[in-house]
């Protein structure tokens, strides 16, 4: 027992359950040598090692030891949940005695029912943290050049990242400077949250290492001996070497601690460089369209400011041999610019011209550029002969967002308007002072802050209160995202959506009140129900998001933090969607990388800039996590994951509960093309609403709410907190908030 209260999957259980855990548990031991479990088998059983060393291999053929694990270490666990292939290998290095629990043990005790299932977190971009990034480069020998070139090179995680061509290695090069680093230095501490700089290792070593188990105080020396599991050795870095790619991906904390072994010498770039870099390719990108812009001549009345502005609101489409990209006498609103391949104009079945584009040549076609004007009916059909032909689209909504309508424009009336923001629902209700509510109980725990149920003491309605911490938010420098989140929520009226009634601002901390959904959260809800496989289920849920993502593009949002946890059910059973932290409203591309790492688009990964097709594939990722129980690119180490994304969804075994129906939708989703996803081709959603795997799915009547869920949660009354649990000793520690005298906050609270 005294083992199995450091394991997290075990310690989440009842402290009543854990004497069971123990009794089911089986002395197993291997000679120096064994193979213990094998990368790629399926398998059932969980160890933990009492006695003796092993090694953790991962990659082809038995690949290379990526860590060591020792006295109280574990492996294994997710085995005692589902059924998947092993991620890695583990070897004995010694003799070895371990501790081995079965699925079926473990599950014939109902454990898994009991446990208290760990969100994912979601990582994101990071926002105006004030703070000293960068220094001035340091001046570069040829020798200096070369090594630096070699590591990026050799850096496998940056190669999923990006393409790492000349220019772009000659760009970071030129921004490092050089950091002398002391015997015994802490370059990197795990869970920092200031992880912005990547290091490359002149001179000198580092070992790079997590820390597990916790720190207790008391009992004989023997006791702590046995519990000693503080830290675990990942791997040792030397000359050519490189570490911290993640800070220049996005924000998060730090997952490992790097200690300088020896005195060392290490170049260094920060993250704001090198995002910065990988954006001039955009740049040149957006060049490039101005100049397609130029050549036309409806928008000659638009200043070069505006045509930038419509250059980076443009968005990408491939279209097939045959296809129509627009169709005589049908409504258009929609502007094309064709940069490769060749279409037909056909009039009345006639062939009246033909229009070829070549990207080698510098050419480019338009057409469509009256829509921008009006609502009219298109004078001819476009038809594509060539294999395939590439377009930048515009449609006439994004154009008036961006600058106004054109015909305004082009009379001189330059009324720019700003994007929507205006409170987007119908019900008349008075306000809800924060004084007249009173706490009930703890809903969840983030990163950031709670969400606490409480009550209106007058109307006895009850509401979500969620806090974030200023302290965290000032900290991590995501003062406008929080801004942006709730003029977000403020733009949404949807069923499918958490709705929010009020914002308030407290001393320390911000609070979002919303709507409560007490049937608890869908990640929390399959894993206790075992819902995972049943078509039934996932074809209601993931309709639900079907809807919200539909209500949030039309408004020109993108959600990007798709996933169980952050789905809710309400009392009756229906779906919503929630937390909005890290969605945005977007013309065209954003170009920061967030999210949940399982659930990672290519693009996101590439740092090339996303839409709203990035939600598309985040609902492939679910669809699958719903019917197998597991998200198709899951992986222990975010790049291990990040790797898998960039091979592509073809290389993924899908387990047979997933039917070829299934599979081909999530196929469809799961394409590394953006402008390939099902709801992103000609036909938008309704390409994914009459996909044969929702044959049978009536979506008219989920719309409508009136299609009967397939589960309804228990829910004894409105204070109900049953459907949850989260502990008090989940939340985050409090992070004192100084003002900084900035008024960052004062527009942030409705009401008081």
């Amino acid at each position: 027992m005294q083992f199995l209260e450091h394991v997290p999957l075990i310690k989440r259980l009842p402290k009543d359950q854990h004497p069971l855990v123990a009794s089911v548990c089986v002395q197993t031991d291997f000679k120096k040598g064994d193979t213990i479990i094998k990368q790629g088998d399926s398998g059932d059983e969980f160890y933990v090692i009492r006695h003796g060393e092993a090694s953790v291999h991962a990659g082809d053929k038995g690949g290379a030891r990526v860590a060591g694990l020792k006295a109280g270490d574990y492996f294994g666990e997710k085995a005692l949940l589902r059924d998947e292939p092993r991620t890695a290998t583990i070897v004995a290095d010694t003799m070895l005695s371990t501790l081995k629990i079965t699925r079926k043990a473990f599950q014939d005790l109902g454990l898994h029912e009991k446990l208290q299932f760990a969100n994912r977190r979601a990582v994101g971009g990071g926002g105006n943290v004030q703070q000293q990034k960068a220094k001035q480069p340091t001046p570069k020998t040829e020798e200096d050049v070369a090594l630096i070139s070699e590591a990026l090179k050799s850096n496998e995680n940056l190669a999923t990242m990006t393409t790492l061509d000349e220019a772009r290695l000659r760009a970071f090069i030129d921004v490092m400077w050089r950091e002398e680093i002391k015997e015994g230095q802490m370059v990197i501490e795990e869970s920092d949250l200031n992880a912005d700089y990547f290091y490359v290792v002149e001179s000198g070593r580092f070992e790079i290492f997590v820390r597990e188990g916790e720190e207790e105080g008391g009992g004989t020396s023997a006791e702590n001996a046995l519990l000693h599991v503080e830290t675990k050795v990942l791997n040792v870095v030397s000359q050519g070497g490189s570490f911290g790619e993640l800070a220049l991906l996005y924000f998060v904390p730090r997952a490992a601690t790097v200690k300088a072994l020896t005195d060392a010498t290490v170049w260094v770039i920060d993250r704001g460089n090198f995002k910065d870099i990988l954006m001039k390719v955009s740049d040149n990108k957006i060049k490039e369209y101005v100049r397609y812009l130029n050549d036309v001549s409806i928008l000659d009345t638009l200043l070069e400011t505006e045509k930038k502005a419509l250059a980076k609101a443009l968005v990408e489409m491939h279209f097939t041999q045959g296809e129509d990209v627009v169709t005589q006498d049908e409504p258009g609103n929609t502007f094309y610019i064709m940069y490769e391949g060749t279409v037909d104009i056909v009039k009345d079945g006639a062939v009246l011209n033909t229009l070829e584009a070549s990207v080698s040549r510098g050419t480019a076609q338009f057409f469509g550029e009256k829509a921008l004007l009006e609502n009219e009916k298109r004078g001819a059909t476009v038809t594509v002969k060539s294999r395939t032909a590439k377009c930048l689209v515009l449609d006439r909504d994004s154009f008036d967002m961006l600058l106004g309508p054109l015909s305004e424009i082009i009379q001189g009336q330059r009324n720019k308007k700003a994007a929507p923001g205006a409170r987007g629902d119908d019900i008349a209700r008075g306000r809800i002072k924060r004084h007249d509510l009173q706490r009930i109980g703890l809903l969840g725990c983030g990163g950031f802050g709670t969400v606490e149920l409480w009550e209106h003491k007058a109307t006895s309605e009850t509401y979500a209160l969620k806090g974030l911490s200023k302290g965290y938010i000032v900290k991590t420098g995501m003062q406008d995202s929080v801004m942006n989140e709730k003029n977000i929520l403020m733009m949404t009226n949807s069923f499918f959506i958490t709705k929010l009634w009020e914002t308030y601002n407290g001393t320390q901390t911000l609070y979002f009140l919303l709507e409560p959904c007490l049937g608890g959260e869908l990640y929390a809800t399959y894993n206790r129900r075992g819902f995972h496989g049943s078509e039934k289920h996932a074809k209601y849920y993931t309709s639900g998001v079907v809807f919200a993502f539909e209500h949030l593009h039309e408004r020109r949002i993108i959600y990007r933090d798709l996933k169980p946890e952050n789905l809710l059910l309400t009392e009756s059973g229906h779906i919503k969607l929630t937390d909005m932290g890290l969605a945005k409203f977007v013309i065209g591309k954003t170009f920061t990388s967030c999210g949940t790492p399982d659930y990672f688009a290519p693009e996101l990964i590439a740092s090339t800039g996303h839409t709203n097709a990035v939600d598309w594939w985040t609902l492939g990722v679910l669809i699958f996590e719903l019917m197998a129980g597991h998200p198709p690119f899951e992986s222990a180490y975010p790049m291990q994951i990040y790797a898998k994304v960039t091979k592509g969804i073809q290389k993924v075994p899908f387990p047979p509960q997933i039917n070829a129906s299934c599979k081909s939708l999530i196929e469809g989703l799961l394409q590394q093309d953006p402008s390939q996803r099902l709801p992103m081709r000609p036909g938008g959603v309704k390409n994914l609403m009459n996909h044969k795997w929702f044959a049978e799915h009536d979506w008219e009547s989920m719309r409508n709410l009136t299609l009967s869920p397939p589960y309804k949660p228990v829910v004894k009354n409105r204070r109900d907190l049953a459907n949850f649990s989260a502990r008090k000793e989940d939340a985050p520690r409090q992070l004192e908030y100084i003002d900084p005298g900035t008024g960052w906050d004062k527009h942030f609270a409705t009401s008081t």
